[in-house]
């Protein structure tokens, strides 16, 4: 993928499933259109362990989550735009999509998705930011063929 520099890290043991680089890269295609700009992004996946911790430190939570968003601040005038990193616990997304009934790899798709439009400054604080903001996970995911992920 041309436009976008992305770094994966594996940091869990559970291997039930991850996707494969080239499923990121079509998700990010996706959301991240802009042929003329390059964006950078690192997705970092983690167990329940170190999520909980990040979560406690950044968040002020004691409980692990499926995703959690970091942008980067500092993008302005750059050649690269450094969107920020995505940690994400894979064995909470198993869980997720089982509870849920959903193909595991389209929870992934719309996790990826989700964290992503944080990155780029949507949030879900309130009623009209959440519509909006569902409204175009909704949009991404039945263009990449997946179901409406809010319909489970």
């Amino acid at each position: 993928m041309k436009n976008i520099i992305l770094d994966i890290q594996i940091a869990c043991s559970n291997k039930i499933y991850r996707p494969e680089k080239k499923d990121f890269e079509i998700w990010l295609k996706k959301i991240l259109k802009d042929k003329k700009k390059m964006y950078e992004i690192t997705i970092r996946i983690v167990d329940k362990t170190e999520i909980q911790e990040m979560n406690l430190k950044y968040r002020g939570k004691k409980k692990p989550t499926n995703i959690l968003s970091f942008t980067y601040s500092e993008n302005e005038k750059k050649s690269v735009i450094f969107l920020g990193d995505l940690i994400i616990c894979n064995t909470i997304l198993q869980e997720e999509a089982k509870i849920q009934k959903k193909l595991l790899k389209s929870h992934w798709a719309h996790i990826i998705i989700h964290g992503t439009l944080h990155l780029l400054g949507y949030n879900h604080e309130n009623h009209i930011q959440q519509k909006k903001m569902e409204f175009l996970e909704t949009n991404i995911m039945l263009a990449l063929g997946y179901q409406n992920p809010y319909l489970f």
